[in-house]
């Protein structure tokens, strides 16, 4: 599976005034559909699948949200495409399809969120690494 393609089509945060105290930071993806891609100008060995997604982060108790949606355009084996398309009809995706999809999603998704929660002076809502002191031996 290659990722062909990948655009945001909404980009919305809300900010509250209050405090960021206590902050529960809660991450969701949500794929709304998925669908096969026809087109002259995909011409690859394997068949185009196009997935459109929500990617939510919210800051509770009501503090703040950020929401992206968008697509991906994935080249797949036309046997995985096959397997998805049929299984999408249930609003299933096989395991490991799913889980490279959502790596790549939470891969673009959370490059933006971030440069969105550094303009608006939100915490982040994955980890930095950091340095720590190192314990001295004796």
């Amino acid at each position: 599976m290659r990722l062909i393609g990948f655009s945001l089509n909404k980009i919305h945060v809300d900010k509250s005034l209050k405090k960021f105290e206590n902050v529960n930071i809660n991450t969701k993806i949500d794929i709304l559909s998925i669908e096969e891609a026809k087109s002259e100008f995909f011409k690859f060995k394997e068949e185009a699948i196009v997935v459109n997604f929500s990617f939510i982060i919210t800051y509770e108790p009501e503090l703040a949200n950020i929401e992206l949606a968008g697509s991906l355009i994935l080249a797949v084996d036309s046997k995985i495409s096959r397997e998805v398309l049929k299984s999408w009809k249930e609003k299933k995706l096989p395991d490991d399809f799913r889980i490279v999809l959502f790596n790549l999603i939470l891969k673009k998704s959370t490059l933006k969120a971030l440069q969105l929660e550094e303009e608006l002076n939100l915490p982040a809502h994955i980890p930095f690494p950091t340095f720590k002191k190192q314990e001295k031996e004796d």
